[in-house]
């Protein structure tokens, strides 16, 4: 047994709680749901005094959140909706997660996914953070297999640092690429600044 505070065997979803950054007592929204364990380890974070909601966009991801928040013992309100028509009130979160991990702002047309995003904009404070999760582009053979059936992932392309700064959002920036993953924060503007 190894005694490293920093090893990933007991929580296999720390660097995901690391990037995000959400912390006790945060309001936290989550768009899709690629893996309900990554959901859960995430919304474990708020504590009972904050907020975790998933938004799914569709039936099959909401199971996939239910089962990782029942398996995890972590309580997550779940709605099933489009992430163009998010069910919050204005200025509802602190945080807003974007699982882009299974494509699911890269399928949609760029007009959605720019209503989409506007969406996030419009439920999150002002000075909440956006950040979208996405799969880091495969190497070696890997790569050849996946360039011959689709472009560059969404989020590891520069096309969501792009779609945030178009929205408004500042600071925009990619947080880091590591471990199959690639991270991109963008800042809601506060009011006036």
């Amino acid at each position: 047994m190894t005694l490293n505070p920093f090893t990933r065997r007991d929580n296999p979803h720390l660097l995901v709680v690391s990037m995000t950054g959400v912390k006790m007592g945060d309001r936290l929204l989550q768009i899709g749901c690629a893996h309900g364990g990554r959901l859960a380890a995430v919304a474990r974070k708020v504590g009972l005094s904050g907020r975790a909601v998933l938004v799914a966009p569709d039936e099959s991801s909401a199971a996939r959140a239910r089962k990782g928040a029942a398996d995890a013992g972590v309580l997550v309100e779940i709605a099933v909706a489009p992430p163009t028509c998010l069910p919050d009130e204005d200025a509802s979160f602190d945080l807003v997660v974007v699982d882009e991990t299974s494509g699911l702002l890269a399928t949609m047309r760029a007009e959605d996914r720019g209503a989409a995003i506007r969406e996030i904009a419009r439920v999150l404070r002002p000075g909440g953070r956006a950040v979208m999760i996405g799969a880091a582009p495969r190497g070696g053979l890997g790569a050849l297999f996946t360039r011959a059936h689709s472009g560059p992932p969404f989020v590891a392309s520069g096309q969501a640092t792009v779609a945030l700064e178009a929205e408004g959002f500042k600071s925009a920036r990619t947080l880091a690429e590591r471990d199959g993953l690639v991270f991109v924060e963008g800042i809601k503007p506060r009011e006036g600044g």
